[in-house]
């Protein structure tokens, strides 16, 4: 997963990114690394200013108030 991020980030492609690290959020909740899932998430979740419509942002925001919790 993190070889996917860093794929994305080479092609600048902040949706692929936002994905493959929401995978890896996920991942490292389930191993009970909470703090740092929702610190990488959310950094990244804070680029975007628009397009909170777009399932990938919807999915990324659920999870980062789960994180939260």
């Amino acid at each position: 997963m993190r070889k996917s991020i860093d794929v994305a980030r080479r092609q600048a492609s902040r949706t692929a990114e936002l994905r493959a690290t929401a995978s890896l959020a996920r991942l490292l909740d389930k191993q009970g690394r909470h703090e740092e899932a929702r610190t990488m998430l959310g950094v990244i979740y804070n680029w975007f200013t628009e397009g909170f419509g777009i399932v990938d942002l919807k999915d990324a925001g659920a999870l980062l108030g789960e994180l939260a919790e």
